[in-house]
């Protein structure tokens, strides 16, 4: 999984369009770093950017805004409606795939620290970011704004978690922090009632509704012994809502923010909406994404909706996305288009060609050119992902045998595994190639001076270790992937007998083609115990491999003879 985190940055300029832009476009010089989306707004003289990408380079972009914003921005002439107590306002970092919330408070810290002593600016550390618990909350942190800031630097609890404690006129004061992704998400209704939306939206939102006496809308409000308002909470944790009319669909809607989608994943809202408009009467009709979500928040959706059909879940990405937009209506007012809507689809890099994006007749045009990448270990890795999707294809199928129905939970459960295995291997194609480049690239480097060669066989041998290493994953995914072939020979679906042992075949075959690219970048190696340690794993997997291939042969030789 690609580790990606996002960065939101709000700071406290949105009228002047040239300051705008020269503070944004130091984020697109940063490599691997990929601009979403910056919306400036007038009334609040505020601008919100989201840029994507690894964790370092991510920081390297945030550091170069925070520069340029304390350079253009003078806190002491901007005025807005948006709160505010700095020329970078807050700065949250939020995980999207391939790193934990641990990490991304580690790397917000980081950053945190960075700014403070790299630009000069005062830092609070907030949200799950925050070092005092009494600073979680943002709006506590900025509490007076920008105007009591200079008062409050002088109380020593107040002081900055990095950077300078005095007051700085010009930069004030930034939040940094770390919080879960946030989906925007609308779910639409056939009714023009703004009221009946709202009430649906005050049964799902975690506020709820104030309590009342006798009727629900129209009824006294209930207040407890300090005469504050008594609150029946909604049904869906970390969800806000509200309910409205929109013009230009001519329907009304419930407009959602789901803060944390690990607590209130996507479907598990729009079921409970439908469930809630059912019961009034209204009902669902589609639902629409706001910018962006993560993509395990729609395989999951999709995942979601297959189990409630008792089907299989262990079908390709694409084919669990099909099922998500359809099953959420998704499509209703606009076209879903992955590549726009899904975060991860978005930020992938589109310049370079990857192997595995190529038709077959390319992949295998490109690999009998006269360049020696692609090679062995990608062949061997393709050739392991074939095998493990045949043996998935085995568990799908069987899934759905009539007669079988009360199985299909067992063998969906082979099918995800098989599917995370040639998921890897058509990973590893690609890697084996850009580990074969990185070992070339160590080779281009200089050697004139002494410590330019010892610099550049170190790199030579870090590089030829990982080539090493990725042809060890192939095997060892691949020997996993029997797993699901060696099931299938003995319980899958008898006609596609012949299916699991092909997949098993492939499977040995790339163990024992991969194996021979471990021994051949082994032997570029001068640590003797890591050779060793190589060697030894890539023998101890080929021998599963072998032993598992005669197993599953044998089980399909006494089916196919019965």
């Amino acid at each position: 999984m690609q580790r990606l985190i996002e960065c939101v940055p709000n700071f406290s300029e949105g009228r002047d369009a040239q300051v705008i832009s020269e503070i944004t476009s130091v984020v697109e010089t940063v490599a691997g770093v990929r601009l979403l989306d910056v919306d400036p707004g007038a009334a609040t003289n505020r601008t919100v950017v989201t840029f994507v990408g690894e964790p370092e380079p991510v920081l390297e972009a945030a550091v170069l805004l925070a520069r340029k914003c304390a350079e253009l921005i003078d806190m002491t002439q901007q005025t807005g409606e948006h709160p505010r107590f700095g020329a970078l306002d807050v700065c949250p970092l939020v995980p999207v795939s391939g790193v934990s919330m641990d990490e991304t408070i580690e790397y917000a810290r980081t950053l945190a620290k960075r700014l403070g002593d790299e630009v000069g600016l005062s830092i609070y550390c907030y949200e799950k970011a925050a070092l005092r618990p009494e600073r979680s909350n943002l709006a506590i942190v900025r509490a007076g704004e920008y105007e009591a800031l200079k008062e409050r630097l002088t109380d020593p609890d107040w002081a900055p978690d990095f950077g300078p404690t005095e007051f700085q006129p010009r930069t004030g004061a930034t939040a940094v922090g770390a919080r879960d992704f946030l989906v925007a998400y609308n779910v639409n209704l056939n009714t023009t009632s703004t009221r009946r939306a709202n009430a649906i939206a005050f049964d799902v939102r975690e506020k709820g509704r104030m309590q009342r006496t006798g009727n629900p809308l129209t009824g006294e409000i209930v207040r407890d012994a300090a005469g504050a308002a008594v609150w029946l909470p909604g049904s869906l944790e970390c969800v806000k809502g509200i309910g409205w009319f929109i013009e230009e669909y001519g329907v009304a809607q419930i407009s959602m923010n789901l803060t944390d989608v690990s607590v209130t994943p996507i479907h598990v809202a729009f079921d409970e909406v439908c469930s809630r408009a059912n019961a009034r009467g209204i009902r669902v009709t589609g639902s629409e994404m706001i910018g962006m979500i993560p993509l395990h928040a729609m395989l999951e959706a999709g995942r979601y909706f297959l189990r409630k059909q008792k089907r299989s879940t262990g079908v390709s990405d694409r084919e669990l996305i099909k099922i998500a937009v359809k099953s959420m209506g998704l499509d209703e007012l606009a076209p879903f288009d992955p590549r726009k809507k899904i975060i991860e689809y978005a930020v992938a890099d589109t310049t370079a060609p990857r192997l595995v994006e190529m038709t077959l007749r390319a992949f295998t045009e490109e690999t009998a050119s006269e360049s020696p990448a692609p090679g062995g270990g990608s062949i061997a890795a393709a050739l392991g992902a074939f095998g493990a999707a045949l043996a998935t294809m085995v568990a799908n199928l069987s899934s759905h045998k009539r007669g079988w129905d009360e199985r299909w939970e067992e063998f969906s459960a082979w099918a995800e595994k098989g599917k995370a295995c040639h998921d890897e291997l058509l990973l590893l194609v690609d890697k084996d190639t850009d580990a074969f480049n990185e070992v070339m690239a160590a080779f281009g480097l200089p050697k004139g001076t002494d410590e330019e060669k010892a610099a550049r066989t170190a790199v030579i041998q870090a590089a030829t270790l990982g080539a090493a290493e990725v042809p060890l994953q192939v095997m060892a995914v691949a020997v996993r992937s029997m797993e699901v072939a060696e099931a299938m020979a003995e319980t899958g679906l008898s006609a596609s007998v012949s299916d699991a042992g092909v997949a098993a075949l492939c499977a040995r075959s790339a163990v024992m083609g991969a194996a021979l690219n471990v021994r051949i970048n082994a032997k570029d190696l001068k640590d003797a115990a890591v050779v060793a340690d190589l060697l030894a794993r890539a023998e101890a997997l080929v021998g599963e491999a072998q032993a598992r291939e005669t197993a599953i042969l044998a089980t399909i030789d006494a089916k196919l003879a019965e």
